[in-house]
């Protein structure tokens, strides 16, 4: 009796090492998405929102938007970023309205592999006209970030980051981005003409939520930003 009782136990052990399930295989990677196979040119327009109807506490007479300065880049860089504090050259951009030393920077960037180009332009006082620019991508740097100071101010400014032009495995064709206002977090001044009031340490860039910049509970942007493809 004993004899079959451990006959019976080896068959139930023997079952159970044989009826083990294979490891689960781990999940396929994750399939990168498809890129153009060349580069691709765009022209850069900022146009204004920012007005005395559309903004009108304590609308400066003088308003203005400092030139604009960008890049195209890769994930590994961005001109600013909600939460991160500013580099010296936004701070000096948002501040002064001065594309040096972020200039300095984006190239940096270029030597870094991290950016393809940096464009700017000049300032804009004319609220009919636009600031234009030009910038390539390519598949490598199919990102843009571009910013310009809102004049004057302590430390506003208005910008886009991280914007991808790449959709599909082609580049789009148009593309258009709501600009709002932001404080790069260097000054702690709170009117368009404060004195100068040096933040240190300096501060996360926010989105800017004063009353300047929302009405009737609303934020308002201050520009729109279009990239257009050019040739085909």
């Amino acid at each position: 009796m004993r004899v079959m009782i451990a006959i019976a136990l080896v068959g139930v052990i023997a079952c159970g090492k044989g009826s083990k399930s294979a490891a689960p295989s781990a999940p396929p990677a994750a399939a990168r998405p498809a890129m153009p196979a060349a580069p691709a040119e765009y022209t850069v327009i900022i146009k204004s929102t920012w007005t005395k109807t559309s903004h009108p506490f304590e609308y400066p007479s003088d308003a203005h938007f400092s030139g604009m300065i960008g890049a195209s880049h890769n994930a590994k860089y961005s001109i600013f970023a909600i939460g991160r504090r500013p580099t010296p050259g936004l701070e000096r951009l948002s501040e002064e309205g001065k594309h040096s030393p972020l200039d300095t920077e984006i190239r940096a960037a270029i030597d870094q592999g991290n950016a393809l180009m940096l464009f700017e332009s000049g300032g804009l006082k004319n609220w009919k006209d636009s600031m234009v620019a030009t910038v390539r991508v390519d598949p490598k740097h199919p990102l843009v970030s571009v910013v310009n100071m809102i004049a004057p101010s302590p430390d506003w400014f208005t910008g886009a980051s991280d914007v991808n032009l790449a959709e599909n495995g082609g580049w789009i064709t148009r593309r258009s981005v709501t600009l709002y206002a932001y404080d790069s977090g260097g000054d702690d001044g709170t009117t368009y003409k404060a004195r100068d009031k040096d933040t240190n340490p300096k501060k996360p860039t926010t989105r800017a939520a004063n009353r300047h910049f929302v009405v009737h509970g609303r934020v308002k942007p201050v520009a729109i930003l279009t990239f257009v493809r050019k040739g085909p």
